[in-house]
């Protein structure tokens, strides 16, 4: 009710908004751009104010963005894999084929696919460390996870959920279509699935900075002591994913009565909504972090192939942001990637 009460007081008039970086009564800024404010008539106050419209539109400007970053995961771990020298066997089609969970084989045929492997190559590596070798499994559920919320959001944006409803007949029915538990429960799913897409990429920055598991230089860099390299952006993932899983605390087992105890029980959907999206924020930034550190490592390993996809993308990657010989603030870059991972236009083809 409260948000959606706020962007009501705007149609009839009322309140203040924010317009060319200045904040200004609205019937000003209305007069000035020669919009009549609204008068509410029968019923329309109540449409404006009791459904889920805030919820569906904030969580399907989410799961447009959740699909850009579960797809961009799939190229930033082939990267990491590729920058260590890791084995591609556990994305061999015969092994997901014995448990053919449908994101699950979608994953790992995507990840053979920029890798560039089939089944015949050969690997010197017996296997990997989880955050490598189950990729697939844990990118895959993230894919099965946005198809489920994508469904239920595609059918809450034709749907109506204003109280009471108003039919051809004349009939004018009380009911609950404007409770937000469908919504509210997805996008906790949801957002507990981006967290695991943040925590297995922390993992993977954690293992690209270690000199133990990458026979790499510490941290990335070739002037240890004097340069902290990627320590510093691996705690930025490792800050980000723990704020994640704070997060990814269901909004939708939450619930205080109001109204005379009448509204005894509401779906907190729009918080949920709201979280995921500060969800989504930061696995974007941990993505980012990962692509800038597998690029880091491929550089430092000089004999680390690329298959041609990939190839691209560390091209793409390298003409905004130079190899790393000495420290620099990474933040700006960091941000931009970011910001492009969201978008989708840093891997035009990395979408759900």
């Amino acid at each position: 009710l409260a948000p959606l009460a706020h962007l009501a007081l705007a149609l009839i008039g009322e309140g203040r908004v924010n317009y060319k970086n200045t904040q200004r009564p609205t019937v000003e800024v209305l007069s000035s751009l020669g919009v009549k404010t609204l008068r509410p008539e029968m019923k329309e106050g109540l449409s404006l104010i009791n459904g889920t419209q805030y919820m569906s539109v904030e969580g399907a400007h989410c799961l447009v963005e959740a699909g850009h970053l579960i797809a961009t995961a799939d190229i930033t771990m082939a990267l990491s894999l590729q920058a260590l020298g890791g084995t591609a066997t556990a994305f061999d089609p015969r092994i997901h084929s014995l448990r053919p969970h449908a994101g699950q084989v979608a994953a790992a045929e995507n990840i053979c696919a920029l890798l560039g492997v089939n089944k015949d190559d050969d690997y010197k590596k017996v296997q990997d460390p989880y955050s490598f070798r189950c990729a697939a499994q844990v990118h895959g559920v993230a894919r099965m996870t946005w198809e489920f919320v994508e469904k239920i959001v595609e059918t809450e944006l034709n749907s109506i959920t204003d109280n009471p409803l108003i039919f051809d007949n004349g009939d004018v029915l009380s009911g609950g279509n404007f409770h937000g538990e469908p919504l509210a429960c997805s996008y906790d799913y949801l957002a507990i699935a981006l967290t695991e897409i943040g925590n297995i990429s922390e993992r993977r920055v954690e293992k690209l900075t270690n000199p133990g598991l990458s026979g790499l230089p510490a941290f990335l860099t070739n002037s240890g002591g004097l340069s902290s390299g990627f320590m510093i952006p691996h705690v930025v993932t490792a800050a980000l994913a723990s704020e994640n899983k704070v997060l990814a605390h269901p909004a939708s087992i939450d619930t205080i009565p109001t109204s005379a105890d009448k509204e005894d029980h509401v779906s907190m959907g729009a918080f949920a909504a709201r979280k995921l999206r500060m969800i989504c924020k930061n696995v974007a930034w941990i993505l980012a972090i990962e692509v800038l550190a597998a690029c880091q490592a491929i550089d430092l390993r000089k004999t680390a192939k690329l298959s041609p996809r990939l190839q691209t993308f560390y091209d793409r990657i390298r003409a905004i942001s130079p190899r790393l010989d000495k420290d620099r603030s990474l933040h700006e870059e960091i941000e931009v990637f970011a910001k492009s991972i969201l978008e989708g236009s840093l891997f035009v083809d990395a979408s759900l």
